[in-house]
């Protein structure tokens, strides 16, 4: 079995390649831009928004979660879920120091026919 060399990176591409990862669907995508819509928390409706079931949507709330993007607070039966305030600080932090370290100028000019 291989060992995993995960820890031979630093914890900021370590997070940058998390934030990455639950970035990386259309659905998250969406449910981000609702929550960012409507700029207050939501408990049941984005189902009602989404051509996407319950249980669907709740695993990609789960994703978002983790990654920090995304807050939830029970309230009685149901999970109300809003953007979080210092997840998105971090995500904007990481991604644009990625972007400020790898500059267009940076990028060389392909010298293949590709």
């Amino acid at each position: 079995m291989a060992l995993s060399k995960i820890q031979e990176f630093t914890t900021e591409d370590q997070e940058l390649a998390a934030l990455a990862k639950a970035l990386a669907h259309p659905a998250r995508l969406a449910i981000l831009r609702l929550l960012a819509a409507r700029q207050a928390c939501v408990c049941g409706e984005l189902v009602l928004e989404l051509p996407l079931s319950q249980s669907t949507v709740s695993q990609h709330l789960k994703e978002l979660k983790a990654a920090g993007l995304v807050q939830g607070d029970i309230d009685g039966p149901r999970v109300c879920y809003c953007l979080a305030p210092a997840g998105w600080a971090r995500a904007r932090q990481l991604l644009g120091a990625l972007l400020q370290n790898i500059a267009p100028a940076d990028i060389p000019t392909p010298t293949c026919a590709c």
